[in-house]
């Protein structure tokens, strides 16, 4: 099926569907097409913009998202791997050594580990900043 907007000789626009422009020719030679508005069987195609299928939009998309994930992907390794060379970790003790190292103020030591929510939150309130970072697989 295709869809054509059409025009009479007045300039009134309406749209129609054939099954193939083969049958908008016919239709159209025959006098069998009149506008919708004045009768007119004086009937042109107007321009058009092609149309694109929705599986092709989606197969677009897909590809993109998917390049952007491997992008991002590839960002978050490059941050774990400059972390791992650069940062001592400290597993779960990470709330402990972060006070130790914020109360200190002589310690510059870089540290990394885990902590629960709720670790997490009494920290921000003691004013001790954190940033969490999605820890991407290396593996995969």
């Amino acid at each position: 099926m295709i869809k054509y907007i059409l025009k009479c000789h007045k300039e009134h626009e309406f749209e129609s569907w054939f099954s193939d422009s083969e049958e908008f020719e016919k239709l159209n030679k025959r006098k069998l097409l009149e506008c919708i508005y004045c009768s007119s069987k004086n009937i042109k195609k107007s321009i058009m913009a092609p149309m694109i299928s929705n599986s092709q939009i989606k197969d677009h998309k897909n590809l993109k998202i998917n390049s952007e994930l491997k992008n991002e992907k590839y960002n978050l390794l490059k941050l774990r791997e400059f972390i791992e060379k650069n940062f001592e970790y400290v597993g779960r003790d990470f709330s402990k050594k972060a006070r130790e190292i914020y109360y200190d103020k002589e310690s510059k030591k870089a540290i990394y580990g885990t902590t629960s929510q709720e670790e997490r939150d009494e920290l921000a309130e003691e004013g001790i900043d954190l940033m969490s970072i999605p820890w991407v697989s290396k593996d995969n």
